[in-house]
């Protein structure tokens, strides 16, 4: 978590979303959803099943297109006809398939796509010096030999080779699909230490997690989703976990006031007060 970050919250977010809603047919996916993402902090998307949460991500990474209103990237507005498009201007989606190719080594992996070819042929010196130096700035110590099949790594590493992936294409965004479902505490504890690495670097991190006790360990900011509308959203310094349970599962406040702490994208961006 950002101990200090009062600069980055004078600053305009990174991505802001205003209005966005979806349908599929008759369906009303999302509603109105506003929400600020501030580069350098991460962002804590919760709520329960069916409240939405993967068809935000998914509109915000290109793959599906809004029915109604804006995306903002940088103080400008975006449309995305792809996942192309997102990629193209910093935002990288790790799934929780992880999309790794478990018989490919590290560095095949990290770099698959994207390969260093020196007289026609691979590069892999280059490659492997990229590789090293990708995980030495996530500060990722776990993995001893880069050459090992990714299918050999643990839970835990296989997010951050996921995520490195995701960094080396120089991602501003990075938004993570329940990165700790089915893992370990120890593994666990090495993909929270990834995620507050990347906002310490100044990258935004969108965090999607049903687990409230990993949420408030490393999140700056919560958003709670609700039947696909955005039921209050704010530092998370406002919220406690009865107080999130609540939210997300009635789509009001502790109080029964369904105004109270609402979604503070909409008040001018990212005041406190």
């Amino acid at each position: 978590m950002v101990a200090d970050n009062a600069p980055a919250q004078a600053q305009q977010p990174l991505l802001r979303l205003r209005g966005v809603s979806k349908t599929f047919g008759p369906v009303q996916a999302l509603t109105g959803i506003d929400l600020d993402i501030p580069a350098g902090q991460v962002t804590a998307l919760v709520g329960d099943n069916g409240a939405g949460k993967s068809t935000l991500i998914k509109t915000i990474a290109g793959i599906w297109e809004p029915a109604a209103g804006q995306i903002i990237w940088q103080g400008k507005p975006v449309h995305f006809r792809s996942p192309k498009d997102a990629t193209d201007i910093g935002i990288a989606t790790v799934y929780q398939d992880l999309a790794l190719a478990d018989n490919l080594d590290i560095v095949q992996n990290m770099l698959l796509g994207h390969e260093v070819l020196r007289h026609g042929l691979l590069d892999e010196i280059t490659m492997e010096q990229t590789a090293k130096q990708t995980l030495a700035e996530m500060r990722v110590t776990t993995v001893r030999n880069i050459r090992q099949p990714v299918g050999s790594l643990s839970g835990g590493q296989r997010q951050a080779i996921a995520v490195a992936k995701a960094v080396m294409l120089n991602a501003k965004l990075v938004i993570m699909d329940e990165p700790t479902a089915a893992l370990g505490v120890s593994q666990t504890a090495l993909v929270l230490e990834i995620i507050t690495n990347l906002a310490s670097q100044g990258i935004a991190v969108l965090v999607i997690s049903h687990n409230l006790i990993d949420v408030f360990k490393v999140a700056d900011r919560l958003a709670v989703l609700y039947l696909g509308r955005m039921a209050t959203a704010g530092p998370v310094a406002n919220y406690d976990t009865a107080s999130a349970v609540h939210w997300m599962t009635t789509g009001t406040g502790p109080s029964g006031n369904g105004s109270a702490a609402r979604n503070d994208a909409g008040l001018g961006g990212l005041s406190d007060g």
